[in-house]
């Protein structure tokens, strides 16, 4: 019973900061080139939620760290890297899924019907599918978060990422992001940020400065990354040995 407490405990918590982040970056007024703002923690926040209850229990050994939603993933589930055959199948979540107050019409949310796959997020939890069988086993002593909740729009419907923003945006934005990120470390204690990209590593190590958390890095699975379409388990698996984070076989 006690174990169950501490369980429940560090979800809510998890729940109760992503509910503060989402509040927070709702209040932000983007700049051009940005058209369309899409928060999942808003539209689908039932989706987010479970996701944060079902797996965020407890402390971590390692916590992986995106970027931001993709415009086939996150944005579309609510889960990070949330690609819709992996949350649906794998990590058995099913809620339901609103649309952003405004929509680009080439970036429509259409929740569990998108006919897209996130070949990122089916990349990466196709890995950890592999290597741990269960989502129970891999949560036991992993987690997946995401940096920024936003995803963001040009007038073409082309993704924009956060480090593409303005300045002045992303001066009030990392402020929440990193709070964020800062306050979900301290809830899981883990011994490993694994930032996934160029990005999240750098924005992790900066959180993480004065921390007793290692940062490492991994490829990002993006197909957009010629060296992501060459094995990319393969090489991340190879990565995450290298740092002694995981063990071989």
């Amino acid at each position: 019973m006690r174990l169950t407490g501490k369980l429940n405990a560090a979800s809510q918590e998890l729940v109760a900061a992503a509910r503060e982040l989402a509040s927070q970056v709702d209040g932000l007024k983007f700049k051009p080139p940005v058209a369309c703002v899409y928060n999942p923690l808003s539209y689908a926040w039932p989706a987010h939620e479970s996701y944060l209850r079902k797996y965020g229990g407890g402390k971590k050994r390692v916590v992986f760290l995106g970027m931001n939603p993709g415009p086939f993933g996150m944005a579309q589930t609510g889960v990070p890297f949330g690609e819709v055959a992996a949350v649906r199948v794998w990590l058995k979540i099913h809620a339901p899924i609103g649309r952003p107050a405004r929509e680009h019409p080439k970036r429509p949310v259409l929740g569990w019907h998108c006919p897209r796959s996130e070949v990122s997020g089916r990349r990466l939890w196709g890995l950890f599918a592999e290597r741990f069988g269960s989502p129970e086993r891999f949560f036991a002593g992993h987690f997946v978060a995401n940096y920024c909740p936003l995803a963001f729009c040009e007038v073409s419907g082309r993704n924009l990422t956060p480090d593409k923003l303005p300045a002045a945006n992303q001066a009030r934005l990392f402020a929440f992001c990193d709070a964020h990120l800062r306050r979900v470390l301290e809830i899981l204690e883990p011994e490993w940020l694994i930032g996934i990209g160029g990005f999240a590593t750098e924005r992790g190590r900066l959180v993480c400065e004065g921390a007793k958390i290692h940062v490492g890095q991994i490829l990002h699975p993006s197909p957009a990354s010629p060296a992501a379409n060459r094995d990319w388990p393969g090489v991340a698996s190879a990565q995450l040995q290298a740092l002694g984070v995981w063990q071989g076989g």
